[in-house]
């Protein structure tokens, strides 16, 4: 099977180079991947520090700090902005380095249905400590 960058006796440059990147959304996929990296950097600042507040902490402990104001917000935020930090990611390095489309489709597919799982079952987690 030959692929559509691939030289053939009747393809001029224009014709392989057609469809292999994606001039669409590229600026507004770049864009959020640098404001969620920027909105990481607090959030995982704050994270750590909890983490290492909460190291010698009782179940009890847990439980009084995650009803507390800011700390379900700050947690979901937190969590919700790595997972979608961590989908823009993968799917530029599943783009760029699978070739066969049909792989490269179903690869993003399960990537985002795996993300978006892992992201639901975190937040159903954290609300049901906190209420």
């Amino acid at each position: 099977m030959s692929h559509k960058w691939e030289a053939g006796p009747f393809k001029n440059p224009l014709a392989r180079a057609r469809g292999l990147g994606n001039g669409h959304g590229a600026l507004h996929h770049w864009m959020n991947q640098r404001i969620t990296s920027l909105a990481l950097i607090p959030l995982t600042l704050w994270a750590i520090w909890s983490v290492v507040a909460l190291s010698g902490a009782t179940y009890a402990n847990f439980q009084d700090w995650i009803v507390a104001f800011p700390n379900p917000i700050l947690l979901g935020l937190f969590v919700l902005t790595s997972f979608y930090h961590a989908a823009l990611g993968l799917q530029v390095v599943i783009e760029d380095y699978m070739h066969c489309e049909c792989v490269k489709l179903g690869t993003l597919i399960g990537m985002r249905l795996a993300i978006f799982a892992l992201a639901a079952t975190a937040i159903f987690s954290i609300l049901k400590l906190a209420l």
